[in-house]
C-alpha cells in the first residue's frame, strides 16, 4: 500500500491566527481551522509580508480600473502594484512544486480577496487564480456552512485525482 501524501491546502496566513495583518494583527479563522484542519496540510500565505512590507504596515486599496487595479497605500499613497506582481508570479511558481489541491484566500484583502467584482480581486489572488485556473478557491466567509466546507473539500479532492491520473 502506497503512502498518499498530505491534501495541501495554500490559506492566507492571517486566517491560522499569525500576526501578519497591515494592524499587526490576525483574523484567526477558528471554524476552518477546527473544521478542515484535521484533514489538510496548511501552506501559509502572506503576500504583503512575503513582499517585504512588513507588519504593521500601512493599509492598502485597489484603486483604477478593474483589469489593471494599483495596489495603492491609503495616506501615503505609495503604489506596491509592480512590487506585488513580481512576487506573485514568483511566488504562485514556486507554490507549483508543493503540489496544492486549492487555496482559501482572505475575503477583502487587496492582496488576496477573490470579489464578484474584478477590481476586487487582489493581484496575488488574481496571479494565483490566473497560474491555476482549475484549482478550487474560496474566501475564508464563504467557507462558514458545513455544507460548503463539504463541497469544497469535494471539489479538492476530485482535483487531486485529476492531477494524480494525468
Amino acid at each position: 500500500m502506497r503512502d498518499t501524501p498530505p491534501l495541501r491546502i495554500g490559506i492566507s496566513q492571517c486566517l491560522l491566527g499569525e500576526n501578519v495583518r497591515h494592524d499587526g494583527g490576525h483574523k484567526r479563522d477558528g471554524f476552518l481551522i477546527e473544521t478542515l484542519g484535521p484533514h489538510v496540510e496548511w501552506v501559509p500565505v502572506c503576500p504583503e509580508v512575503e513582499v517585504g512590507l512588513g507588519t504593521p504596515r500601512e493599509p492598502m486599496r485597489l484603486v483604477g480600473i478593474p483589469r489593471a487595479p494599483r495596489l495603492i497605500t491609503i495616506t501615503t499613497k505609495i503604489d506596491h502594484t509592480d512590487a506585488m506582481n513580481r512576487f506573485a508570479q514568483q511566488r504562485v511558481r514556486e507554490l507549483e512544486a508543493l503540489d496544492l489541491s486549492g487555496y482559501i484566500f482572505k475575503a477583502d484583502s487587496p492582496s488576496c480577496g477573490i470579489g464578484e467584482g474584478s477590481l476586487e480581486t487582489g493581484l496575488f489572488a488574481r496571479a494565483f487564480m490566473e497560474h491555476f485556473p482549475d484549482m478550487p478557491v474560496e474566501e475564508e466567509t464563504r467557507l462558514h456552512d458545513p455544507q460548503a466546507v463539504k463541497s469544497f473539500l469535494e471539489r479538492i479532492l476530485a482535483y487531486r485525482q485529476s492531477r494524480n491520473t494525468v
